[in-house]
Parts: C-alpha cells; sequence; structure tokens
C-alpha cells in the first residue's frame, strides 16, 4: 500500500484541502519553530484523504483526523505535549456510519469517546444511536503505550488510518510533489483547522459600563446601567478564595489581593421584552456579574483563574477552569479563613443564624444576588455567598493592570453578552 505524504500550511474543513502547500524543508522548518502545519496522507486515485494531522508545538497540540472513502471523518484523535517530550492522548473520537448515503457527524451516527488525564484517570463514552439516543458512561481502561507516546521526529509518525481502516498489507510511504496538490483560495480558508483555543474572558469591563451597549441571542438590545455597591469584602490574609460555599470543601480557587477590605460590585443591565404573561411591553434590570475591586487602575487584560492542579494545555476548544456548585451558589471569601467561614455560613442557611447577633450578618441587601455574608470574629475575615444562575462550573476571572498587578476578580452570572455592533 503506497500513501503519499504532503504538507502545508493549513487544512481547509470545507473543502477537504490543504491551504498554502509547502515543501518538506519549508514544513521541517516550521517544525522546529514550533509553527502549525499539516500533513496530508493520500492513498494515489482515492479523492478523500486518507488522514491529516495538524502540528502545533507552540500549543502544546497535534490534532488528527483520518477520513474514509466518502470524505467523511471517522476518528479524531486529540495528543497534548507534555513533559517536554511526551504525548498524551487527551481525546479521541469515532463514528459510525450506516451507510455511504449518511452525512457527515449525523445525528443518529454513532459515537464513541475516550477521554485521557495524564493521573491515569479515564473516561468512556459510548452513544450507540448518537445524540437521538441513550449513552453509556464508564472507565476507559488503557494501557500507558495507549495513553502516551514518545514526540516523533519530524516526518516519521506513524500512519494511524492504515489502523482504522484495517490496511493488511505493509504500508509504503513516499513523499509527493508539491504542484501534484491543490493549492485552494490565497486567502484564508473560513474553515481553516486549528489547534483548540480555551475559553475566553470576553467583553468583561463593559458589564460595568454604564451606557454601553450589549446583545445576546435572546435579548438584542441590552444596555448596561451604573453598577451597584454592595459593600466591602476584608481579606485580611491578602488571599481571596473563591468557589461554591456549600459543599465545605473549597476554595478550589484562590487568587492574591492587598490584604484589606475591598468594594463589592454587581454589574447590571437593563433590557425590555414582550411578556406574554402580563400581554405588555416589560422592563426589567438584572445582574449580569460580581466584581470585587482591588485596585483603581483599569484592567488592560484578563486571564482565567486555576487551581495549582490545573493546566491549560489540557483545554479543549473554548473550554475554562472553574469552581463547581450543586446549589447555584458562589462566594467570595478570605481563604484562610474559609474553614470557620464556611461554617458560619452552614448555620445562617439551616437556622437563621446571624454570626453572635452582628446586625449585617446574614441580611442580603435589597435587591442583591448577594444572599449572605459571615465574619470570623478574631480576624474581621468575611465571606460574602451570591447567586449564580445555573449549577454546574463557573470561571474566575482576574484582571490585571497595565503593571501586571490584580484589580479586579469577577464572576459571570449566566452567559456573557456581546458588544453590540455600533
Amino acid at each position: 500500500m503506497v500513501v503519499e505524504l504532503g504538507y502545508a500550511e493549513g487544512w481547509d474543513l470545507a473543502t477537504r484541502t490543504p491551504w498554502r502547500p509547502l515543501s518538506a524543508e519549508e514544513a521541517r522548518e516550521r517544525d522546529a519553530a514550533g509553527l502549525p502545519y499539516v500533513v496530508e496522507y493520500r492513498i494515489p486515485g482515492r479523492e478523500a484523504p486518507l488522514e491529516v494531522r495538524l502540528v502545533s508545538w507552540q500549543e502544546h497540540h497535534v490534532g488528527l483526523w483520518v477520513y474514509d472513502e466518502q470524505g467523511r471523518r471517522v476518528h479524531e484523535v486529540d495528543y497534548r505535549l507534555l513533559d517536554g517530550e511526551r504525548l498524551l492522548t487527551r481525546r479521541a473520537r469515532r463514528w459510525g456510519y450506516a451507510g455511504p448515503e449518511v452525512p457527515e457527524f449525523d445525528e443518529e451516527a454513532s459515537r464513541t469517546t475516550v477521554t485521557l488525564h495524564p493521573d491515569g484517570r479515564g473516561r468512556l463514552v459510548q452513544e450507540p444511536k448518537g445524540s437521538k439516543g441513550g449513552s453509556m458512561h464508564t472507565t476507559a481502561k488503557v494501557t500507558e503505550g495507549e495513553r502516551w507516546m514518545d514526540r516523533p521526529e519530524f516526518g516519521c509518525w506513524p500512519v494511524l488510518s492504515a489502523q482504522v481502516h484495517g490496511l493488511a498489507e505493509p504500508v509504503t510511504v513516499r513523499e509527493a510533489v508539491v504542484e501534484r496538490r491543490v493549492a485552494g483560495a490565497e486567502s484564508e480558508p473560513a474553515d481553516r483547522w486549528r489547534a483548540p483555543r480555551p475559553g475566553e474572558a470576553g467583553p468583561l469591563d463593559a458589564l460595568f459600563r454604564p451606557g454601553t451597549r450589549m446583545t445576546t441571542p435572546h435579548d438584542p438590545e441590552m444596555t448596561v446601567v451604573e453598577p451597584v455597591r454592595r459593600g466591602t469584602l476584608n481579606v485580611p490574609s491578602g488571599l481571596l478564595g473563591i468557589d461554591c460555599p456549600l459543599d465545605g470543601k473549597g476554595p478550589r480557587l484562590t487568587v492574591p489581593v492587598p490584604p484589606g477590605a475591598h468594594p463589592l460590585e454587581e454589574g447590571r443591565i437593563t433590557f425590555g421584552y414582550d411578556c406574554m404573561f402580563e400581554e405588555r411591553w416589560v422592563v426589567r434590570t438584572d445582574t449580569t456579574a460580581v466584581r470585587l475591586c482591588v485596585g483603581d487602575a483599569p484592567a488592560v487584560s484578563w486571564e482565567m483563574a486555576m487551581a495549582p492542579e490545573d493546566d491549560p494545555r489540557l483545554l479543549g476548544e473554548g473550554e475554562v477552569y472553574s469552581f463547581s456548585t450543586d446549589g447555584a451558589t458562589g462566594a467570595f471569601a478570605d481563604a484562610r479563613a474559609w474553614g470557620p467561614l464556611q461554617e458560619r455560613f452552614d448555620r445562617v442557611m439551616a437556622d437563621g443564624d446571624s454570626d453572635e447577633g452582628e446586625p449585617d450578618e446574614g441580611e442580603p441587601d435589597e435587591g442583591s444576588i448577594f444572599l449572605v455574608r459571615t465574619r470570623e470574629p478574631v480576624s474581621g475575615a468575611e465571606l460574602a455567598a451570591f447567586a449564580v444562575c445555573s449549577d454546574g462550573g463557573h470561571p474566575v476571572w482576574v484582571g490585571r493592570s497595565a503593571d501586571g498587578d490584580v484589580v479586579g476578580v469577577v464572576v459571570v452570572i449566566d452567559r456573557m453578552p456581546e458588544l453590540a455592533a455600533p
């Protein structure tokens, strides 16, 4: 079995063609520099590619797609470069199509997904009827050899599609002539394959900037109003903790801040809608985010708060690290005093104990999503619990000034609106 090998700067997923073909030497230079490039394998005479690999060492990523004769993607592998010279098989997915006429990624196509972690954990999800049927979740049992592989030298990748398609004969790989491949359009393809990009903060500053027009698919016309000050939070230890106060384990996420009391704010946005229950146009104002204001300088960048065990190299497209809640609740608190503050929170929630009669403990502000505040009397450390719109994970974003100092910590309550077109 002869397989022709070619290189390109990119790959057009829509047309299944290379973009800006490269010579082997040009691809080798990009490999050494860590720049992304594509490796394409084709069987002479076959219209669809056999497999395509996207290599981007600077993003710690190698992706692979295997195609069938109909040009449908049937197998995907997401590798992550860890420990310098080892690749973790982070995720592998397979699709099974009932016949040659079934479109790619059909909702009823069977799917199998294996997700692996560096520490040996793994999950196997089987969906025999795709998204139209049920799924079975179990532990993925894989060997270390299946979990890890050494980083191959340039041009020495194994041809995975030979295993997927069951090609019994020995595979001979030969370099294709650059001119033989379709170059495609000079402009960058709209559906160009890229390495996965983790989730981003979005225009968080806009949520606290009055007069800013924003939009969501459900509410196309929204206007930010003046943020509401909700008192202060004392963090005498200089380490802010953020987590759900209901599980008694936190805080999962921590952020160093200057010791002392810092203002708490709610970002607010107003919008109107036709209310079918009241049979009239209704204007309402909702909270979009909560912020602990740490400094006066504007935030010029936002970064995701992460725990020590979190590795950004493992994140997939749009994925984020977060704190998790089963009660739609989060909290800002002094991380060093989280235990006693959380215990006081439990008492307030259980029987209304307002922390030994201190006037504001357990008392929510009028119309605020801050639910409960507790204080540790000896250190003065405080906890402020707030409501979020759903269970599950909620990322925490840390704003930094031009000098790199932390100036704000933000949690978005629901989905992040987008800036409206001018």
